[in-house]
């Protein structure tokens, strides 16, 4: 598997935030979205055996591990690493794109998935298939850059009845483009069971993109 970093932080995203985490950044995404923040990880690597990997995170004083990207879900043997990870106690977190099918996802993994909006460029690759993928140890996140994407995703989540697929719908802002208090007051007037997402690394640590 080809690997462009492993560390261990605080998780900043998803239901999880705050909490002390193994991160797995797999390499190779095939979408370019116009607010990527981890273009790093797009070709730079190292391959890895699914032992190697298991050695460098069992040093880390966490059983939370999450695997992203890059899009973990091109690498051939993710799911091999996944059993793997669940038969040692990991509570396993796959952040995905979206665009890939989760349907062959062990159910006991807890699933964070992209939906693209406008703004991603990118919205025209979501596989809408893989919202019947989820359950309610799932998590959907919406990266928004203004009202336009807010309400485009707004839309979607009730044509899709995401309220009852999923555990927690995110909504997070465009880092340094949309405003944090702009968010909140459209998720206050939506009337649905959403909840805002910062991204708590990059507050804790602004001034370090990778590592975190």
């Amino acid at each position: 598997m080809k690997v462009n970093e492993i560390f261990y932080s605080i998780q900043g995203e998803s239901s999880y935030a705050g909490r002390p985490c193994a991160f797995i950044r797999m390499s190779g995404c095939n979408l370019r979205c116009t607010y990527c923040d981890t273009a790093y990880a797009f070709n730079e690597g190292t391959e890895m055996t699914i032992p190697e990997i298991l050695q460098k995170i069992e040093a880390f004083p966490t059983r939370l591990v999450l695997v992203t990207g890059g899009e973990p879900m091109l690498q051939g043997s993710i799911h091999e690493l996944f059993k793997e990870l669940l038969n040692r106690n990991y509570t396993v977190l796959l952040e995905t794109g979206g665009h890939v099918s989760l349907a062959e996802v062990d159910a006991r993994v807890h699933k964070i998935m992209d939906i693209k909006c406008p703004s991603s460029g990118m919205d025209r690759h979501n596989d809408y298939g893989n919202i019947e993928c989820l359950t309610q140890r799932d998590e959907v996140k919406f990266v928004v850059g203004g009202k336009p994407d807010f309400d485009w995703a707004c839309n979607l989540i009730r044509r899709y009845d995401i309220v009852s697929r999923a555990g927690e719908i995110l909504f997070s802002p465009i880092h340094m483009k949309l405003p944090y208090a702009d968010l909140a007051s459209w998720v206050l007037s939506c009337g649905l069971r959403v909840r805002i997402q910062l991204q708590l690394h990059k507050i804790i640590w602004p001034d370090k993109q990778r590592g975190v």
